[in-house]
């Protein structure tokens, strides 16, 4: 694989993919889950069994590895897969911190796992720059869970700061970059460990994959674990899925970076709307973390804006149903723009504020979108 000058460049050509055999350009898709032997009942190839890796996982790794600025990379069947493998290496009973709002189903696993006795768990408070430094046990923490920014809030985390708390303590970074993919943030660079994505969101975006990703700044022990809980689980993402992604990959940049401007307009737009208490978005100056994000976000401030609305829960249920152009669905990354009232989505362990929307800001065109926006706000507070 070559090294091009920028990811624009390895995204669009993935890396000068050539197949070998045929010269095709684009990666072909092998739907096969098992792989012949020769006369002497050697591998023909590099493959045996699909659960153990295929040749369209090996293509996608290779591109997210180089992405990342990481020796290597793991995808999997889905985000909470690749948590699944990650979480199995935390030795039994050792102590796990992450943030209080966060993903509401990795949250809901780490919950589960401590309920069962596999971990020690402990919530920070994420608004609190000081809280990951007292969360930390010397001796006993030996994972930190981080997102940047968070989600719903769109909180923004000093990775830097975050890792050298961990590293001093002997605990390993994971950060979840599904929010701020590569193009904007390299989380590596600023000193995690690991690197988390929804390979369901930015990195396909188009809403028709279902996976995760996982990428190491080192192949050390835990990297080798977290390999072989992922062949004896089934945990790999197939290659249907995984050509499905590679396929997304190439227009990555033109996405996301179409996302990022339509975003910064629209939070622009909308904050200081009658109908609306707060605009929550990192691109914006008044955000209370905007100066880590310049720092720490190179590529644009996110696709994600988060908007409260004057009024109540319902009020803001009723912004949600009677959108036009965004569609009121789960998910987020797709070139379509999705809205939906989180409070309702995470469930009972929510502490989200109840008024609190989220919107995924997709490559329509942005006055659409703010137009869209405006007159949900008008119809609901009828």
């Amino acid at each position: 694989m070559g090294t091009p000058r920028n990811p624009r460049t390895l995204l669009a050509q993935l890396g000068h993919y050539l197949d070998d055999t045929t010269g095709a350009v684009s990666p072909p898709l092998h739907l096969s889950t098992t792989f012949a032997r020769d006369q002497n009942y050697d591998l023909i190839g590099s493959y045996a069994y699909s659960r153990e890796g295929h040749p369209s996982q090996n293509i996608l790794e290779k591109i997210l590895a180089e992405l990342e600025g990481g020796s290597d990379a793991l995808v999997f069947g889905a985000g909470l897969a690749a948590m699944h493998c990650l979480l199995d290496t935390v030795p039994h009973g050792s102590h796990v911190l992450a943030p209080r709002v966060m993903y509401h189903g990795g949250q809901d696993w780490l919950r589960r796992l401590k309920s069962k006795g596999r971990i020690a768990l402990s919530l920070f408070d994420q608004t609190d720059p000081m809280a990951v430094g007292a969360g930390i046990l010397p001796g006993e923490t030996d994972l930190v869970w981080i997102e940047t920014p968070i989600n719903p809030t769109l909180t923004v985390l000093d990775i830097a700061a975050v890792a050298e708390a961990a590293h001093n303590s002997g605990a390993v970074l994971v950060v979840d970059g599904t929010l701020a993919p590569a193009l904007t943030t390299r989380a590596l660079d600023h000193g995690a460990d690991i690197v988390f994505h929804s390979a369901s969101k930015y990195l396909n975006g188009h809403s028709d994959l279902l996976g995760g990703a996982l990428i190491t700044r080192v192949r050390d022990k835990r990297w080798t674990e977290i390999q072989t809980v992922r062949t004896l689980t089934g945990g790999i993402l197939d290659p249907f899925s995984s050509w499905l992604a590679l396929r997304g990959l190439r227009t990555f940049a033109l996405r996301f970076g179409a996302a990022c401007e339509n975003a910064l307009r629209f939070a622009q737009r909308i904050q200081g709307h009658p109908g609306v208490a707060q605009v929550h978005y990192p691109g914006l100056p008044d955000h209370p973390n905007h100066e880590i994000a310049r720092k720490q976000m190179q590529g644009g401030f996110g696709a994600m804006v988060s908007v409260c609305v004057a009024g109540d829960a319902e009020t803001a249920k009723r912004v949600a149903a009677r959108t036009r152009v965004f569609l009121p669905a789960t998910s987020l990354g797709g070139v379509e723009s999705l809205i939906e009232h989180r409070r309702s989505v995470e469930g009972p362990n929510s502490v989200v504020d109840p008024t609190l929307l989220r919107l995924s800001i997709g490559i329509e065109d942005v006055n659409d979108l703010i137009a869209d926006f405006e007159q949900a706000l008008k119809e609901s507070s009828k």
